[in-house]
């Protein structure tokens, strides 16, 4: 009972000298952001599926490899590496100067150091489905005879694979792959998610769930940058502001250091029609704008074995390619996005990939005549006799949806919009429940195949991500030619032929190519980014202002 009291009055303290460091201005250097959607719902690497969570373990830990912010895989633990000839086997070579945080589970309390065997336990424990979804990322690995993950020695980790596999190096990129010390993990089990212990430039303080979030630089960080040991701040301080128009307001008295995407900013306040800056904010913030690999889209549920798909007008394909065909995505991100982002007329594949090629890959745009000879095609001349077609969406798109639905409208498509909680909407649709739904897709990995394999018919829903069902037999030829082609040229010939593919077939509606949009306080400098959106903070400085 002492025991406990202890670290509650411990845990207690900090959390009002956390609160101190937004206070010591003169001198602590403090990054704040908020996470409005309070999603943060672990620190476990292997829970690092949604952004939020992933923004919070990228400070905390680190991998094999990390991705560049020009996309390309860089060194982190590992120093270098090779690859077999056959594609088969990947063997790194790992530094040997790099230690956990410190913490009460070693020896005498100090973090020890990271060893071979710590990425054998790490990676193994990513293959039970319970721990993590990460699993699937790790079905090609050779499990037989226990040979998939090897430490022959302390600075040597060996993977080896079933089948030659390009994109796996960037693979290894994701937050998901990052090392982990057994010894704390097993002391605390499922509550490692909230007692975190890794290698990274920021080390765990505190979280009060719901409330804030505060992590503290690793005075022991193995990364310099001009001589200098990283992370220059002195800790990160996240809060959880569900309100929308209380954390901008937050944002424009200084007391947040930087909003993220469209759906936290005030656009109307802060931008121009033409999703510029205004010029009185100018002076207090920056605008960062970069091609995000994501695509917004609406999906069907094309699956004609399942009753909620047997009677359904969305089977036909022409009435798919119909409602692709009937409005205006032009005139959907300028005027409903204030032209943040790209309209999506070149296939599912977003910009920034190699593989995209508008002149290739041909997708959809506003067409009213092609509406009206499809919907004859499909036997609804003028859209007569159509039954009424229901689309699932948040609050969050509720006027992305309407616009879409008064448009389809002048056709005589009638579109009924149901709005339902986003947690709610996101089981139905991984339980295919739902025929037609707005949905996005963020890029894991930087390779063309990640987004191709949500049409791949083997990932099915609801263990896979394939929620349309689509299922046809050249597309998963072709899918499965590039996962071990190595000549880039070949491999983005088949996704361009995949791409294409699913335009003419129509199991989705590409709606617009997204962008990371960021507003950031003009006394912040140093913080990269790139069209994965991850947040590094650890060559981030903060100049400090009087007040």
């Amino acid at each position: 009972m002492i025991k406990k009291f202890l670290h509650f009055f411990l845990a207690l303290s900090f959390f009002s000298c956390s609160s101190n460091y937004e206070k010591q201005k003169d001198s602590r250097t403090v990054f704040k952001y908020n996470d409005m959607s309070s999603g943060i719902s672990s620190l476990d690497p292997a829970a690092a599926r949604s952004t939020e969570n992933v923004w919070a373990i990228n400070q905390l830990y680190n991998g094999l490899l990390e991705m560049s912010d020009r996309l390309s895989v860089q060194p982190s633990i590992a120093k270098t590496w090779k690859i077999s000839e056959d594609g088969l086997t990947y063997t790194f070579n790992l530094h040997t100067d790099i230690y956990f945080h410190d913490n009460e589970f070693f020896e005498n309390g100090i973090g020890r150091k990271v060893v071979a065997n710590d990425f054998v336990y790490s990676f193994n424990r990513l293959l039970d489905p319970i721990v993590s979804s990460a699993s699937s990322l790790l079905s090609n690995v050779d499990m037989q005879n226990q040979k998939g993950f090897e430490a022959p020695d302390d600075s040597t980790f060996i993977i080896h694979l079933v089948k030659p596999f390009t994109p796996f190096l960037g693979i290894l990129t994701m937050k998901y792959f990052s090392v982990i010390p057994k010894e704390v993990v097993e002391h605390y089990g499922a509550d490692f998610r909230r007692n975190p212990v890794g290698t990274g430039p920021f080390k765990f303080k505190i979280w009060s769930e719901g409330s804030k979030l505060v992590f503290v630089r690793n005075d022991k960080y193995f990364e310099f940058e001009d001589g200098n040991r990283l992370p220059y701040l002195d800790a990160v301080s996240i809060s959880f502001i569900k309100d929308k128009e209380t954390s901008f307001l937050s944002f424009l008295q200084g007391d947040i250091d930087m909003v993220s995407g469209i759906d936290e900013i005030n656009t109307d306040k802060v931008l121009t029609i033409d999703g510029e800056l205004k010029d009185s904010y100018k002076s207090k913030f920056k605008l960062q704008i970069q091609p995000f690999l994501k695509t917004d889209y609406l999906g069907f549920l094309i699956d004609e074995k399942l009753p909620i798909s047997k009677n359904s007008p969305l089977k036909i394909k022409a009435i798919r390619q119909a409602i692709n065909y009937g409005f205006d995505r032009k005139k959907m991100v300028k005027y409903l996005r204030k032209n943040l982002g790209l309209p999506a007329t070149a296939g599912f594949i977003p910009p920034g990939l190699p593989s995209f090629n508008e002149t290739i890959v041909k997708g959809y745009d506003y067409n009213p005549e092609k509406v009206k000879e499809l919907l004859l095609q499909a036997g609804y001349p003028d859209g007569k006799g159509l039954p009424d077609i229901s689309l699932a969406t948040t609050e969050q798109y509720l006027e992305l949806a309407e616009y879409i639905q008064s448009q389809l409208a002048e056709f005589g498509i009638t579109i009924k919009i149901d709005v339902q909680k986003a947690t709610v909407l996101t089981d139905a649709i991984a339980n295919s429940k739902i025929n037609f739904f707005r949905k996005s897709w963020v890029c894991d990995y930087p390779d063309k195949e990640n987004f191709l394999s949500l049409f791949y018919s083997k990932n099915w829903s609801p263990k896979g991500f394939n929620y349309t069902h689509y299922n046809n037999p050249l597309f998963d030829l072709l899918y499965e030619k590039s996962q071990s082609e190595l000549n880039d040229t070949i491999r983005n010939d088949y996704y361009q032929q995949m791409d294409q593919l699913l335009m003419d077939n129509a199991p989705v509606v590409p709606l617009y190519y997204d962008e990371v949009v960021r507003l950031v306080q003009n006394n912040i400098s140093g913080l990269s980014s790139n069209s994965m959106n991850l947040l590094s903070l650890k060559k981030t400085k903060k100049k400090l202002l009087d007040k």
